[in-house]
């Protein structure tokens, strides 16, 4: 699973991202192992490097990306980040549609690469932003090559190929439960066909905000959302909520108690693993600490006990 110690280009620096045992916030169910795939560790910061990277690299080898086309999705920032810096490394031109209200941190990373950056209404949050990209595509089709991460059969595939082998490669027939939050829903469901072909059955959970108007950046609500064309509902073999106070509490816990800090759809991700441990007192969960903590730090509209 080690890195090479040289590469010939920051994209050979996605993916074998280490998995954490979180043994202080899970003390109450010890017959329960509770691991954390630090995905963050991706060059780009975020599980999202992965999708990127693969749809990029799929469209380029089929002819659908070249040098004359502008690469165009729309992304609520992790996404975007990753496809800023694979752009850059890899010679292509990006235009990201995002909220207007995305953390700052975001918009600045990302026109770092020289990304080009188109504004969305914040009241309509992703959605939003969806629709205003595919209607820049519709008034240009010949300028850019949409990647689509909602639509793409690369986003998942990425996590097909990627992060659930290496799971099996890190925790092989220990793994008993997996859970991860939906947004593109990418993770879960390349995850989902990767462990469900293992010859022990091993069940997967798909969490998501228990709120239409919720504060987990970057999942969704599906029932109040546009749904992903590449999210399957009965893939998963369950599905759960977690409510916004519940991911956002999970994160101060897991700077505080684990040493990592990390977003709030990555402690709505442990608040879920932690339900299943307690429900189950026996087995493995694993999940996915989807970014770092540090893109976060502009106050949100759903902060209640914080002071800036």
């Amino acid at each position: 699973m080690a890195r090479p110690a040289r590469m010939n280009s920051i994209v050979e620096a996605v993916g074998n991202t280490p998995l954490i045992r979180l043994r202080n916030v899970a003390r109450e169910t010890p017959g329960v192992k509770v691991y954390l795939k630090l995905e963050y560790m991706n060059p780009g910061g975020s599980v999202k490097d992965r999708p990127a990277l693969q749809m990029m690299l799929d469209a380029i080898q089929d002819g659908r990306l070249t040098k004359d086309k502008i690469l165009i999705d729309a992304t609520s920032g992790n996404t975007g980040v990753a496809y800023s810096i694979f752009g850059a490394a890899l010679g292509y031109r990006v235009a990201l549609v995002m909220p207007g209200n995305v953390s700052q941190a975001r918009k600045d990373i990302t026109q770092a690469y020289g990304t080009e950056l188109i504004f969305s209404d914040p009241m309509e949050q992703s959605d939003g932003a969806i629709r205003h990209c595919r209607e820049l595509v519709a008034d240009n089709p010949d300028k850019y090559f949409y990647s689509d991460q909602y639509r793409n059969p690369s986003n998942p595939r990425a996590h097909y190929l990627g992060t659930g082998q290496e799971i099996l490669d890190q925790v092989g027939d220990e793994i008993t439960h997996f859970v991860t939050g939906l947004g593109t829903s990418g993770t879960m469901m390349g995850v989902t066909r990767r462990l469900h072909e293992h010859s022990r059955k091993i069940e997967c959970i798909a969490a998501q905000p228990a709120e239409a108007l919720h504060g987990l950046e970057g999942l969704k609500h599906m029932a109040s959302s546009i749904v992903p064309e590449i999210y399957d509902e009965g893939l998963p073999d369950e599905h759960m909520t977690v409510a916004t106070e519940e991911g956002w509490d999970m994160a101060d816990r897991l700077a505080i108690e684990e040493g990592l800090h990390l977003g709030h759809s990555a402690g709505a991700n442990v608040a879920a693993a932690l339900k299943i441990a307690e429900r189950i007192q026996q087995g493995c969960v694993v999940t996915i600490a989807c970014d770092r903590g540090d893109r976060y730090f502009a106050p949100m509209r759903w902060e209640k006990h914080y002071d800036w």
